[in-house]
């Protein structure tokens, strides 16, 4: 059955002038949180797994309101793929500024990142790590601006090619679409300043790289690089998108 909301004209009122609550804001003083950004088979996902495999991370799980889904046969699962809530508590959780931040998809769903989960990962004394679509960073940064924010790369425009093809056939319109979003993250990325960048070489690297990032350790040589990669990445993404 199709998602959909009954309060649909609720969230988008409240989204439009949203705002983190005073209680919420000081508690998101005392946590860290790092977010990762990454075109499609950049390996975002890989790289998160073994970051939470080092025990110092913990990967927070977003609040939705649609339904669970089944994945490969596999029914979706509260607390793994997301925290399953109704619309009702999402909506009073707003109201209440308890969400550093959310959206409506599609005019069918609700999403968005709780300050619930953010604390309970603060009080196991751990990182919280999360994926979130470039767009979301600055909404982010604006409830909390010591958000460790890192954009995924591949180490090429050929490598990343050649990992999308892994994945199996995509349809022209499945590949296009990836791309036009990798052009966005891409253009989006060259102009904000506050953006580090990882390059994923290698997953052992790149584990190393977001960890020596978080503890303040950042290769300055090494950032100028990968935004020249970005632009060639850019470069060549749109003259994909022209043929």
């Amino acid at each position: 059955m199709e998602n959909h909301l009954d309060h649909l004209q609720e969230f988008t009122d409240i989204l439009s002038t949203y705002r983190v609550s005073k209680r919420a804001q000081q508690s998101l003083k005392s946590i860290k949180l790092v977010l990762l950004v990454a075109p499609s088979a950049s390996g975002r996902n890989t790289l998160i797994n073994k970051l939470l495999a080092t025990n110092h991370y913990n990967f927070i799980v977003s609040d939705t309101t649609r339904k669970p889904r089944i994945n490969n046969d596999i029914l979706e699962q509260n607390g793994r793929e997301y925290w399953f809530r109704s619309e009702e508590d999402v909506l009073g959780d707003l109201k209440k500024g308890e969400f550093l931040e959310a959206e409506v998809i599609h005019n069918q769903q609700v999403s968005g990142i709780s300050i619930r989960e953010l604390e309970k990962a603060s009080l196991n004394h751990k990182i919280s790590v999360t994926d979130v679509d470039i767009g979301g960073i600055q909404q982010i940064l604006k409830a909390k601006p010591d958000v460790t924010a890192i954009l995924v790369l591949p180490p090429s425009f050929k490598e990343w090619q050649r990992r999308l093809s892994t994945r199996g056939h995509l349809h022209d319109n499945e590949y296009y679409r990836r791309m036009q979003t990798a052009n966005k993250i891409f253009q989006e990325a060259i102009a904000m300043k506050n953006l580090l960048i990882v390059v994923n070489d290698s997953l052992e690297h790149a584990t190393k790289q977001v960890d020596d990032i978080v503890k303040g350790m950042i290769d300055l040589k090494a950032q100028k690089e990968a935004r020249e990669l970005i632009k060639t990445l850019l470069k060549k993404t749109q003259e994909a998108l022209a043929k």
